[in-house]
């Protein structure tokens, strides 16, 4: 033959599965030739092994850099999988010709497998598609291919169809710079075949490609087989392969968000297996139990309609047996009762959107189906299965179990190590049902339901992209995890960041590699919040101090991101201006945590030294202080944090008590408790305790008239919200004692009124005073 016989398909086709097989059983090729990732070629033999089907190839590629990865999926009904079977049962030579999934030809692309490779070829896809769709009356794409190709008898025909359909799909289109790589590839392949004169050359691959390959063959040099690219692997850092995993049909549908090339993969099992005229029964048998087992009404009177409904239907439409549209349309019109609120789920692709009626949800179900594969006995898999196995034997943790750990014993807190990196690998099946929140919290105890789902053993072969040991590659799963909050948007970056250090707390990850180091300090560089570091910094300032139990304590990523957030917040606090009242909170927590962090600098503890300069605190704190454009809060947290780090000795000489007063002086009366909170947030022992201090308070509110006692109010008793209820009654006393009410008890002040808030009270005792006022205008009181 002088010419390869291309065969253009569709992705999970049961029509092209057919054609395939039909194509090298009748032709005898001496070469079958098939997209998919050339580095498996070694293990084809695996392919051959006794597997329960789907399966996928899972390739991956993973350095400090990053990490990504893609599947090639089979299915029985997959033209692939028909072309490694029947092309190895009749003594072809049986090659994938694809670039691997890891080269950067796939850095976008997470199934191979897809329609189409990128946006911009799914735009010119669907325009054409859409056109051929509108002139012939069809409402989807998928019904548009089952009305031209999964019904046609002769296979000769439907090959002539195929061709031409993908010559219109592909036209002129040179194809993204990522297909074109793979297009390559596979062309040097069928050029090296045919250059052989072994016999007959069959090609299988996506209808996409199909075009340009019947084109670009002869321009290629076929005297030797192409090389493999390797990815730069220069540092000896990146890590890349290909192993079999299982799969399920719930993956391969593209109603969950996959970019898989059919849906609804057992509808079209059961056309492969009974043909689609015999598909009906089979289908209205599972949807029936199905929605019954659910209490969904499904009579059998629904069912008769159903049937009758499809066929007629199938003859509106010109389908000889109905195909997949015509049963889903008759199963809504004879199942849902009520109102759509939202389109036919068939009518588009993509997930299911919101408001999906119940029985179609089921009926969609039902179309993906619960098929789960299995890998046969002796397949290779990676190392990190075997590790994670041996890791959980060595713990003494066998699944399925249930498990109460205490995590003040270190066997169990070992254990607990072990199952918190099964959860940052994402492993299905291991459950946390109860535990602490923050690493440091100080509970002890944690419960875990551990189970072993069909998808358990995917997921760790998945996982092997990230390491060979669970502890390397849950680190490098961190580090992602690290690098995605570093780049966060509309979040808060360093609050993201501090969660997922303290799942490494969890986990006992306290090493990480340089380069995260370097691109966590430029993350939290760049977080523009001042008010996100109040309640992160602390608790990863506490894990640096007293984390030995977790083997945190000194860790130099959070040396690193401690250093980082303590410049970044203070650059962040000198630019600030006014401060809204629903962020008062968290802006002095952000003070609080810069003040725990300058403390233990200024202390000096030489055994766990800080890049940072205490100083410069300080210096921020003061201009704060002395800028009256700023946020009274701020002016007062400013000061407070000075009165408590005993700036200057101005505690011990009663500077802080005339600094106080003078800045609440010189404050508007509606904003005084904005500053008192500030000051009594961050120096209470300081200012609560002084007796001159209390006096003067005292005298200050004693001096506000009674409008601007009632715009004050709110503010200061969100003030003394900040003081513990033991140090909120000392108060209590010495007010009492300043009015010689020393005899009543503290209840007198800090009773909360029953019926009314104290603000209503005062409103309340300020319109009275403002009646009364004017009945004695008027001589009726004295």
């Amino acid at each position: 033959m002088t010419e390869p016989v291309i065969i253009g398909v569709r992705h999970h086709s049961p029509a092209c599965a057919r054609l395939v097989a039909h194509k090298i059983r009748s032709l005898q090729p001496a070469h079958v030739l098939i997209e998919g990732p050339a580095d498996f070629n070694d293990k084809l033999g695996q392919m051959a092994l006794p597997h329960k089907l789907p399966l996928a190839i899972y390739s991956f590629l993973s350095s400090e850099a990053g990490h990504r990865a893609s599947w090639s999926p089979f299915a029985e009904h997959s033209p692939e999988w028909q072309a490694l079977s029947v092309g190895s049962e009749t003594g072809a030579q049986v090659r994938f010709i694809d670039l691997p999934a890891w080269d950067d030809a796939f850095a976008d692309v997470l199934n191979r497998y897809a329609d189409v490779g990128d946006e911009a070829e799914a735009e010119r896809a669907a325009t054409y598609e859409d056109a051929l769709r509108r002139k012939m009356a069809v409402d989807s794409r998928d019904a548009l291919w089952d009305t031209l190709f999964e019904q046609q008898d002769s296979l000769e025909q439907l090959e002539q169809s195929l061709s031409a359909h993908f010559e219109h799909l592909r036209a002129n289109d040179a194809g993204s710079i990522g297909n074109q790589s793979r297009e390559r590839m596979m062309a040097r392949w069928i050029a090296w075949a045919m250059a052989r004169k072994e016999g007959p050359v069959l090609v299988v691959c996506g209808g996409y490609h199909a075009p340009a390959l019947q084109r670009a063959w002869r321009s290629e040099d076929g005297a030797h087989p192409p090389g493999l690219p390797a990815p730069d692997n220069a540092a000896g850092e990146v890590r890349f392969g290909s192993y079999l995993v299982p799969y399920t049909f719930k993956r391969l549908d593209s109603f969950t968000g996959y970019a898989s090339g059919m849906p609804s993969p057992f509808f079209y099992q059961l056309a492969w297996e009974e043909g689609m005229q015999g598909v009906g029964p089979a289908l209205l048998q599972r949807v029936t139990q199905r929605l019954r087992n659910k209490k969904l009404a499904a009579s059998t009177a629904d069912l008769i309609a159903a049937h009758t409904r499809a066929d007629a239907l199938a003859r509106l439409r010109g389908h000889a047996p109905p195909a997949r549209c015509d049963w889903l349309d008759a199963l809504a019109g004879s199942l849902v009762k009520d109102a759509l609120d939202a389109p036919l789920p068939w009518t588009y692709r993509g997930p299911l959107r919101f408001g999906t009626d119940p029985i179609l949800v089921e009926i969609m179900d039902v179309l993906a189906g619960d098929v789960a594969g299995k890998l046969a006995p002796g397949t290779p898999q990676p190392p990190l299965v075997l590790a994670v196995e041996a890791e959980l034997e060595a713990r003494g943790i066998k699944l399925p179990c249930d498990m109460v750990l205490d995590l003040f014993a270190p066997a169990d807190r070992e254990k607990s190590r072990v199952l918190h990196r099964l959860l940052l690998l994402d492993i299905p099946g291991i459950d946390r049902r109860s535990g602490p929140g923050l690493a440091m919290s100080g509970e002890r105890r944690e419960e875990w339901a551990l189970r072993t789902p069909l998808e358990q053993r995917a997921a760790l072969i998945e996982a092997a992209a990230y390491g060979a040991t669970l502890e390397d590659a849950a680190r490098m799963k961190l580090e992602e995890r690290m690098r995605a909050a570093g780049r966060a948007n509309g979040e808060s970056r360093f609050a993201q960041l501090a969660e997922v250090l303290n799942k490494a707390a969890f986990a006992g990850l306290a090493s990480m590699s340089d380069g995260i180091l370097a691109e966590l300090e430029m993350a939290v560089g760049g977080e523009p919040h001042f008010e996100s570091f109040g309640t992160a910094l602390p608790v990863l300032h506490s894990l640096l101090l007293h984390g030995q139990s977790l083997d945190m304590a000194g860790a130099p990523i959070l040396r690193t991101v401690i250093a980082a957030a303590f410049d970044r917040a203070l650059w962040l606090l000198e630019a600030m201006g006014m401060v809204p009242a629903v962020d008062h909170r968290l802006h002095i927590q952000g003070f609080l945590a810069l003040r725990q962090v300058a403390r233990d600098a200024l202390a000096g503890d030489a055994a766990l030294p800080l890049q940072i300069e205490p100083e410069r605190a300080l210096a921020v704190w003061r201009r704060k202080l002395a800028d009256q454009r700023s946020a009274p809060v701020s002016r007062g947290a400013a000061l407070g944090g000075l009165v408590s780090l005993n700036a200057g000795g101005s505690a011990a000489t009663g500077e802080a008590t005339l600094q106080a007063l003078a800045l609440l002086g010189e404050i508007p009366p509606g904003l005084v408790g904005d500053a008192l909170a500030g000051m009594l947030a961050l120096a209470r022992d300081e200012l609560v305790h002084d007796a001159h201090f209390v006096a003067a308070l005292d005298a200050l509110v004693k001096s506000l008239d009674d409008l601007d006692f009632v715009l004050a109010l709110p503010a200061m008793r969100n003030a003394f919200g900040w003081l513990p209820p033991q140090e909120r009654g000392s108060l209590a006393e010495a007010v009492l004692a300043q009015h010689n009410a020393g005899h009543l008890p503290r209840r007198a002040l800090t009773a909360h009124f029953a019926g009314a808030d104290a603000e209503d009270l005062a409103k309340a005792a300020l319109l009275e005073q403002a009646a009364l006022r004017k009945l004695a205008s008027w001589g009726l009181v004295s």
